[in-house]
């Protein structure tokens, strides 16, 4: 399915970007003192050294409200007339996240509410908020992706608990024209509920994977959802400057630039430093990389993502100029 983002020459388009990680870091040697695992196994198959972790005093929404603080104040001076929260992990299963978040910002009256598609979240909030731009509901709309991941594995999982770790990414859109920089072409979004239990959890300590078939689902849906997305934008693969996928693996997305066409220096990665952050991972590694000019004001991008669900998606933009850039150890983390 594709859902476009605006209607004749009106569209979603991208003028803040902001992120936050939490200040604890477990790094691999950290596992390897408790696990049964060692820094070369869990680096080769995974690409991962680090990862930020949440303590009790962090919640999603404490992160969610961080990064979009961050968020608004990065480009034009805008507020937000609506917020979706993209997560996994909200801090309750009643109420939604998102009216907590929109209250301590001072944004208190607008619609704001959760979203829950797993890594796939801040595709499917970036085509919702698109949609409510069209719609004339809202003129700005705060995009938040916030999961703490980490909680989710069996402690002593060797396997699970090196992939997961914990964050914040938010985007403002404000309406304008779908011919500018910063606008969100056509978003394809997929689902099969016929692999719901390749990734599954039904509390914190009971993540289930089966590896394999998520390694394989996630190639394909993902390839295949950004070939759809290219074209949706009329654009060639080989016009992509910029290749932005879900940081779940370093294999997969290695895989998936493979199969695109997208050469080693044209793909942006983070997960070195942050593990898989589900939805929060693509908006932070935007931030990240406009924060270090990996990513620079008209380079072609394209974004991809598999989650739970099964869930996919992938859309294009062209990176526009931001008013402030952040780094990617500074501002917007605990410390």
């Amino acid at each position: 399915m594709t859902v476009a983002s605006g209607v004749a020459r009106r569209a979603a388009v991208v003028c803040g970007v902001g992120a936050a990680l939490p200040a604890h870091i477990v790094s691999n040697a950290d596992l390897t003192a408790r696990l049964e695992t060692t820094d070369e196994w869990i680096r080769s198959r995974t690409g991962i050294t680090q990862r930020h972790v949440a303590g009790a005093d962090l919640s999603t929404t404490d992160l969610a409200v961080r990064a979009a603080a961050q968020a608004l104040a990065d480009g034009e001076p805008v507020t937000a007339e609506a917020l979706v929260v993209a997560t996994t992990t909200p801090d309750r299963c009643c109420p939604a996240t998102a009216p907590a978040v929109a209250t301590q910002l001072g944004l208190t009256g607008i619609p704001a509410y959760d979203l829950a598609a797993g890594c796939t979240g801040f595709l499917y909030a970036l085509a919702t908020a698109a949609g409510l731009i069209a719609a004339d509901t809202a003129r700005t709309v705060l995009v938040i992706g916030a999961d703490r991941l980490a909680a989710l594995p069996d402690p002593e999982d060797r396997t699970s608990v090196p992939l997961f770790g914990d964050g914040a990414g938010a985007v403002v859109l404000r309406r304008g024209r779908a011919d500018e920089a910063g606008a969100l072409g056509p978003v394809v979004l997929g689902s099969d509920g016929t692999g719901a239990d390749l990734i599954r959890a039904s509390r914190p300590g009971a993540l289930h994977m089966d590896g394999g078939d998520v390694f394989r689902h996630a190639v394909d849906r993902m390839s295949t959802a950004s070939r759809q997305a290219a074209t949706a934008a009329g654009w060639e693969l080989a016009d992509v400057d910029r290749l932005v996928p879900h940081q779940a693996n370093s294999r997969i997305t290695a895989f998936v630039a493979r199969r695109l066409g997208v050469p080693d220096d044209r793909q942006l990665s983070n997960i070195a430093e942050t593990g898989n952050t589900g939805a929060a991972s693509i908006p932070l590694l935007l931030a990240r990389s406009a924060a270090n000019g990996l990513l620079r004001p008209g380079h072609r991008t394209l974004l991809t993502a598999f989650g739970a669900g099964l869930t996919w998606g992938a859309t294009t933009l062209t990176w526009p100029g931001l008013c402030r850039s952040h780094p990617p150890n500074g501002a917007g983390h605990d410390r």
